[in-house]
């Protein structure tokens, strides 16, 4: 039988069956990425919430997982060797399960590439200046007077949208085939709902985009990964 008590955050977040992966999540744009991810590759897991509050996510059973203190965060009592893998930050997270699979995530060089650039497309630029954008335009930075930081990021944000419009005017994945790139991007994509956002960054222009979302929302294992684990 597997055993997970070597970990102190499985004493804060029990395991009820130690031989599945032990995913340590929230809801967000970036949590979604780890769940959508397994339900897409059909991996036996459980979810664990893990809010964003302090007393979570910076509590010492979290970090000592993930000591940067962010979600998601995973352990895969299965690992390449027979034993427990630790993994954390999203991108890592699916690259570990691509690789464990063999799927959403290719094998042959030159497309594996294309995969991993779209992947850090998202990790070195949409992650970042959409949640900057949903920071200066829907929670506390927009009590600011200055408007620079919110042009600067609404303006960012409409750049990134036409890099990927124009990449999807003939074809309906980023990379090519379905991949952990349109897991990782996606979800941000629809982040700018959340953030009342559409209007000001001229989300309808965006045609490939908008029905590029929508092919992904339509997805039945996006579908059920979105809401894993349930906020309330």
């Amino acid at each position: 039988m597997t055993d997970l008590s070597q970990f102190p955050i499985a004493k804060r977040w029990p395991a009820a069956d130690p031989a599945k992966i032990q995913l340590y999540s929230f809801a967000t744009p970036n949590g979604v990425k780890a769940s959508i991810a397994l339900e897409e590759l059909a991996l036996p897991y459980e979810a664990h919430k893990v809010t964003l509050a302090d007393e979570d996510v910076k509590s010492a059973a979290f970090t000592s997982l993930n000591p940067n203190g962010k979600i998601p965060a995973l352990i895969d009592p299965k690992g390449p060797d027979g034993r427990p893998v630790e993994v954390f930050e999203s991108g890592a997270i699916l690259i570990y399960l691509g690789e464990k699979t063999g799927k959403l995530l290719p094998a042959a060089p030159a497309e594996r590439a294309r995969v991993l650039s779209w992947l850090m497309f998202q990790m070195g630029g949409v992650g970042p200046m959409f949640g900057q954008l949903g920071f200066f335009y829907k929670f506390k930075g927009a009590e600011i007077e200055d408007p620079r930081p919110r042009e600067r990021y609404i303006n960012e944000t409409k750049r990134l949208l036409g890099v990927m419009d124009g990449v999807l005017e003939d074809q309906d994945w980023i990379a090519g085939d379905y991949s952990i790139a349109d897991i990782a991007i996606a979800p941000w994509l629809r982040g700018l709902d959340f953030y009342g956002a559409k209007d000001v960054v001229e989300w309808d222009s965006f045609k490939n985009v908008t029905a590029y979302l929508d092919r992904f929302l339509e997805r039945p294992a996006v579908q059920q990964g979105l809401n894993i684990p349930p906020r309330d």
